[in-house]
């Protein structure tokens, strides 16, 4: 599991693992700092590349508006294009210059070609639901259902990724940060699955989708649904802290 840091820990000019796990001020005019900055590292962990020149970093997303707002809040002025699957589905993307950026990312345990084998990552802890916000936001699911027999709404909240390794490595960092458990499994051969029912999305909701954050808007009107659905859930096999 990666080492997490504190926030002391974090901002010490003697803490050794600064210059290499945070990202220096050299570039002033990209702006991006704090929950901003770790929410991108989730969004370019999961919906985002690094590019093989090793200076540039490739975010896609099929909400042009979306994309529009990452760069208002990250100060990013680079141009929003558009592209094509192989299926002729189109959807958009900015490419980011940056090698301080890029290097940054690398330090923290991102790589090219990261589908199959992104691992355990550097978030501090004081930034980790907003990492997790970004992963959510990129390669994240929230829904809701109306169960079949007890006709009582239900939620779930689900993250997709490629690596097995980084998905155990979040399921472990949740346990360790939030006491709240989650299931793993595979789904077809190349689909790993980190799945939260009920209570358990509920309240890694509340704790990412705070007031006034910054995320894709179509997922935090979801999450502001969820946490609005809670009345019965009293008991929860997945969650230790008591709801509130």
């Amino acid at each position: 599991m990666a080492r997490q840091l504190s926030a002391k820990q974090l901002f010490s000019g003697s803490n050794p693992l600064v210059a290499s796990r945070y990202m220096p001020n050299k570039r002033k005019e990209l702006k991006i700092e704090g929950a901003n900055l770790w929410y991108l590292v989730g969004l370019i962990a999961t919906d985002g590349c690094l590019c093989t020149d090793g200076r540039h970093i490739d975010i896609t997303s099929q909400d042009f508006q979306f994309l529009q707002a990452v760069e208002e809040a990250t100060g990013i002025k680079n141009k929003i294009g558009a592209k094509y699957n192989g299926r002729n589905q189109r959807s958009f993307h900015i490419q980011i210059g940056n090698k301080n950026l890029y290097n940054f990312l690398v330090s923290i345990g991102l790589s090219q070609n990261k589908s199959l084998t992104l691992g355990a990552l550097e978030i501090p802890n004081e930034y980790f639901m907003d990492f997790l916000r970004g992963v959510i936001d990129g390669d994240g699911c929230i829904r809701s259902w109306v169960h079949p027999s007890n006709k009582r709404e239900q939620w779930s909240l689900r993250i997709y990724s490629g690596s097995e390794d980084f998905i155990n490595w979040l399921s472990d960092t949740i346990i360790g940060l939030l006491e709240i458990f989650g299931k793993v499994y595979k789904s077809g051969d190349n689909l790993w699955v980190l799945k939260y029912g009920k209570m358990a999305a509920r309240e890694i909701a509340r704790q990412c989708y705070y007031k006034d954050c910054f995320g894709l808007k179509r997922k935090i009107e979801l999450a502001k649904q969820c946490l609005g659905s809670y009345k019965g859930w009293d008991k929860s096999a997945t969650v230790c802290c008591e709801p509130v």
